[in-house]
């Protein structure tokens, strides 16, 4: 007979998902009621105003997709891409290669602008592309490369994307509220994120936002979008700003809940007070590795804070390690992807995981296991007032 389902007690220090926040895991518990609601609705409102805060956007369509980033990555270039147009994709990462996919696809033509994994996209790079294809429509990077802890200059990739009067789709699923990030100020136009990094939220929703730009691009396609359920053009018609919303799907009530909790947590905290938190303890966790002899693969100009890659020290066996974490210690640190696998770890600080406790954990179980002292003792100092 099969009974329910309690799943072990885990600290989550991998690339994700991340601890979910006990108040995120209440909300989720409160009484279901309909997605037309008034009261839904008003929370749907709700919503949108705090996550054009976390995103610093005034767009009006800014809002969450019913589905995990990978559909807010997919909702951007159906919407955006129709058969034939040039895309330039720059790729240092697998993140990259996924908005390929999504470019071929949806009939588009990218055009590919490689850096070495655990490189920042280079900026002369793109240039030279935009130069080489003045045909191009759209610009598409990663802001933050969950799978090497790369942090590329948003800023400045948009910059040079509109100089050549391009569009630009930008990844921050690992991102945003971790680091900082201005869709109005930078100029992106359409952004996808996830729920479930450093908003400390569970999986299943993407919040996304499309500048007007995007969206008068969006309103004069040639073609359909080649999805139903991620046309933007039927979904504002329940995410709109009309009083009347239409049906589109049911959306998924108890979890947009928990989002709203979770970005209430953040207006609560302070959006540039969660990044410096993101910030101070990433400095910490790294005193501790480096003084345990772990080296980090990122330059340190380009280094992600919320997700830490590190070089597998030699010798060392990466399963053996990582389950040891998981069964003696309930900790779970991420490994590598693509051409990382079997080289690198990805030790987590997001959203409710980012703290000074988990930073002394995660070395004190790497210490244990690995034999090596020194990790807690350097991080100790850099939480000395």
């Amino acid at each position: 007979m099969t009974h329910s389902f309690n799943p072990p007690v885990r600290v989550l220090m991998g690339p994700g998902p991340s601890d979910v926040h006990p108040r995120i895991l209440e909300a989720m518990s409160r009484p279901t009621i309909g997605h037309l609601d008034p009261e839904f609705i008003r929370m749907m409102d709700e919503v949108k105003t705090m996550l054009q805060y976390a995103f610093q956007t005034n767009n009006v369509l800014t809002m969450p997709v019913s589905a995990p980033g990978s559909a807010g990555m997919e909702t951007c270039f159906v919407n955006l891409v129709e058969p034939g147009d040039e895309v330039i994709v720059c790729r240092n990462g697998v993140f990259g290669s996924r908005m390929l996919e999504n470019v071929t696809r949806s009939g588009g033509k990218a055009i590919m602008v490689d850096d070495a994994w655990g490189k920042a996209i280079a900026p002369q790079k793109l240039e030279d592309a935009l130069k080489a294809n003045p045909n191009a429509k759209i610009v598409a990077f990663v802001h933050a490369e969950t799978s090497t802890g790369a942090l590329s200059d948003a800023k400045t990739l948009c910059e040079i994307a509109h100089q050549h009067n391009c569009l630009t789709i930008v990844d921050s699923v690992t991102s945003l509220g971790g680091v900082e990030l201005r869709v109005d100020d930078w100029g992106i136009d359409a952004i996808y994120s996830g729920t479930q990094k450093c908003l400390s939220c569970t999986p299943g929703l993407s919040p996304v936002s499309f500048s007007e730009a995007a969206l008068e691009t969006i309103k004069s396609r040639k073609t359909p979008v080649q999805s139903w359920f991620l046309d933007l053009n039927l979904v504002m018609g329940y995410w709109g700003e009309n009083a009347k919303r239409s049906y589109h799907h049911t959306a998924p009530v108890n979890a947009l809940y928990a989002l709203h909790e979770a970005l209430v947590m953040l207006q609560d905290e302070g959006l540039e007070n969660a990044w410096q938190r993101h910030a101070r303890h990433h400095q910490a966790l790294r005193a501790g590795l480096e003084a345990m002899g772990i080296c980090f693969i990122v330059d340190e100009a380009d280094r992600l804070p919320q997700l830490n890659a590190v070089a597998i020290p030699d010798g060392v066996d990466d399963a053996a390690v990582r389950a040891r974490l998981l069964r003696e210690f309930g900790l779970e640190i991420g490994a590598g992807l693509g051409e990382m696998a079997g080289k690198i770890w990805r030790i987590g600080l997001m959203g409710a995981a980012c703290s000074q406790r988990n930073v002394i954990l995660c070395l004190s179980a790497l210490e244990t296991v690995l034999g090596i002292s020194g990790g807690i003792a350097a991080a100790a100092e850099q939480y000395k007032p």
